[in-house]
């Protein structure tokens, strides 16, 4: 909604427009944060759900402004749980909601609600050819929101903790007969991951030489990229993780503290 935006206005339900301030974004998760200066007795907060208990089938409501109609009110079910979708730079954002509550282009950045009128998603998508409801729409879960927003109010952006590592493409595993997991292609000089130990996978006088190839973070499987900085995304600079590793047919683990993103 504010992709490419110089300005922004925030219209309440009383028709007074307030000028807005971006306060930070966070591209990943589809996901902004403007700040306005209104009257405190104008501002009415919705009361937040949970979207870890929600079931298929149950009845929710879209608020938004499809094609510019303001204050559209909009029905439907939970059509299913934990879709997987991208985000605006192809991020992939996991335990999407799914409903047949109609979304249309102006929809995005409002609320999806409970019956009890309670935040459970914020509209981010919809699946249509043609650009308009076609049935299939998606909300960003409000347990991602409560995890991400407050963080974007205190930094002005989403702080990702780090290993300090690029990671190689999937291919490189079937090409090296790696087994599933997240190849190391470079460690980055006095980063948590140097400090560990982790060694990158390289071109010598003899061919390749082995690297580690990251099977699990915590506990948790990891197989891309994309998986590795899903699971980071859940912690803060200066927790400590294990890491899974796998090196020339052996199996490790080995501690690290997370740093901050240069990002």
């Amino acid at each position: 909604m504010i992709q490419n935006a110089a300005a922004a206005r925030v219209t309440l339900a009383d028709q007074s427009s307030h000028r807005a301030q971006l306060v930070g974004v966070f591209p990943d998760r589809d996901l902004a944060v403007l700040r306005i200066d209104a009257p405190a007795a104008k501002l009415r907060p919705l009361p937040l759900g949970s979207s870890a208990d929600l079931q298929v089938g149950q009845k929710v409501y879209a608020i938004g402004n499809p094609f510019g109609l303001d204050q559209t009110l909009t029905t439907g079910i939970v059509s299913a749980l934990n879709r997987e979708i991208d985000s605006v730079n192809r991020r992939t954002i996991r335990g999407a909601i799914q409903t047949d509550a109609a979304i249309n282009p102006g929809n995005s950045g409002g609320p999806l609600l409970d019956s009890a009128g309670r935040l459970i998603g914020v509209n981010t998508a919809i699946f249509s050819p043609s650009g308009a409801s076609a049935g299939i729409g998606f909300s960003i879960p409000v347990d991602e929101v409560n995890r991400i927003v407050p963080r974007l109010i205190r930094d002005g952006r989403f702080v990702r903790p780090a290993l300090g590592l690029t990671y190689a493409p999937k291919e490189l595993n079937s090409a090296l007969d790696l087994p599933r997991g997240v190849a190391i292609l470079r460690v980055q000089p006095d980063s948590p991951a140097a400090r560990a130990g982790l060694r990158a996978f390289a071109r010598g006088e003899r061919g390749i030489v082995p690297g580690d190839v990251i099977t699990a973070i915590d506990g948790a499987a990891v197989t891309s990229a994309d998986d590795v900085l899903t699971v980071l995304e859940r912690l803060q600079p200066g927790d400590a993780v294990e890491l899974t590793l796998w090196r020339a047919g052996a199996t490790r683990r080995q501690k690290a503290t997370l740093a901050t993103s240069e990002e």
